[in-house]
């Protein structure tokens, strides 16, 4: 039996030719086989991008190791192999998108649906402009071409007409509320964070190079993909474990909200990188420059950012804006309820500052909370609605009020009360205890 060493130099001593050509093989079969004719968009599986996806990545990450990145000969190929590899990265989140359509329950589906379908033929129609460019210039760099190509048989979709019976019984258990609760407190606190860049109309061009990269780019975007997939995770783990199909309607179309927002951010992810890192800052030197406007002829840099931001950006603040009305639905239905009396603020009563320090504390929980005062009942999230109630109070001359909700939300506005909700008499502010760190 040969030791790790011997495996190790028998692998070395195949050239650096021997081995490009060989890491080639499987890549430039699938473009040749894009290059062969103009694909209609159903061939264009899940497995067709996978593996573009295997093939370009082990090729890149060949080149990098071998210093294709400061190669004047090489360094288009590498370059090239990225390309694909991100396209297809993104290529694959919008048909993971397209294939499970069916089972989302979500609003506005026809206009999502369409977009999404618009988005796809920009992804298939770069990588059919790309094929040619790679075979031949792998042609120029002598690496053999292969004689034989793929079929479209090799690549088949991964749905059917025919589903698995579904015989595991999947309805939530009240075991799960706990965590219903805290997936649903954060699906808000997330929505809430993406606020400030939700838009209505598509953006020009223009604006859209305002926003990218100094407010919307790589990091940010995978920062939010992160908080999304471990609410999926979460839910899958610990609620429902069965997808979409059957179960809860009201936890299946939550999943359906942070499911496609989270493939949406992946897709944005893999176009903003490939956006950051290619097409938008070249480097110092003249043969970069070459190359990125190379590339740019092929992978459109306008196209490709209204595709991020007018439909990957749009439908990610969209659908996460209209899952906070599911989540504070199941958010009521789960959650502890009470009720606590407290005193008022002393001196000034319910002016801005304590009002606003309420409303942040049913708002960073998620679930309803009233403040009661005699018949009437007022809205503990809504810092005007919490004023309206200290007139009232103020007139009524009135030392203690109710607050009913969210058991979550009362611990912390006793402990708010507990402390002049912040300030002092003179209406000052004053440090907060630990608990409510959140509200700094």
């Amino acid at each position: 039996m040969e030791s790790s060493d011997n495996i190790e130099n028998i692998s070395c001593e195949i050239s650096f030719s021997g081995k490009v050509r060989l890491l080639s093989q499987d890549y430039l079969k699938c473009c040749t086989y894009l290059s062969s004719q103009k694909l209609l968009p159903e061939v264009f599986t899940k497995k067709l991008y996978s593996k573009l996806i295997s093939t370009s990545q082990v090729l890149e990450d060949f080149l990098d190791y071998h210093g294709a990145k400061n190669n004047k000969d090489w360094y288009l190929y590498r370059e090239l192999a990225s390309a694909v590899r991100h396209i297809s990265l993104g290529a694959y989140s919008q048909k993971h998108i397209a294939n499970r359509f069916i089972f989302y329950d979500l609003p506005e589906a026809e206009g999502f649906r369409a977009a999404g379908q618009t988005t796809a033929d920009f992804f298939n129609q770069t990588l059919m402009l790309l094929a040619p460019v790679i075979v031949e210039e792998a042609r120029r760099l002598k690496i053999q071409v292969p004689d034989a190509t793929f079929e479209t048989e090799d690549f088949p979709g991964i749905t059917t007409s025919e589903m698995l019976p579904y015989d595991i019984d999947d309805e939530a258990k009240d075991l799960q509320k706990k965590h219903i609760v805290k997936i649903a407190s954060e699906l808000l606190s997330i929505s809430n964070t993406f606020d400030p860049w939700r838009f209505f109309n598509p953006y020009k061009i223009e604006e859209i190079r305002q926003l990218v990269p100094s407010m919307v780019n790589e990091v940010e975007i995978r920062r939010f993909e992160m908080l999304v997939h471990n609410l999926q995770s979460s839910f899958d783990t610990y609620v429902i474990h069965g997808g979409f199909r059957f179960g809860d309607r009201k936890l299946k179309q939550l999943r359906s909200y942070f499911s496609v927002v989270f493939h949406l951010l992946q897709m944005m992810g893999r176009l903003l990188h490939f956006y950051e890192r290619h097409l938008y800052e070249a480097g110092y030197k003249d043969y970069y420059k070459k190359v990125q406007d190379r590339l740019s002829e092929l992978v459109d840099p306008k196209t490709l950012l209204k595709h991020t931001i007018n439909y990957g950006l749009f439908y990610a603040c969209h659908y996460l804006s209209a899952g906070k009305t599911v989540a504070r639905q199941i958010l009521d239905e789960n959650v502890e309820r009470g009720q606590i009396k407290v005193g008022i603020p002393v001196k000034l009563g319910f002016h801005s500052r304590p009002s606003l320090l309420v409303a942040k504390i049913v708002q960073h929980y998620g679930g309803s909370v009233e403040l009661v005062v005699g018949k009437d009942r007022f809205d503990a999230s809504s810092v005007l609605d919490i004023q309206w109630a200290g007139g009232k109070i103020q007139k009524e001359n009135i030392s203690e009020v109710v607050f009913e909700g969210d058991l979550r939300s009362l611990k912390d506005i006793e402990i708010l009360a507990g402390v002049n909700y912040g300030e002092d008499t003179m209406g000052k502010g004053i440090p907060l205890p630990m608990e409510l760190k959140y509200l700094r």
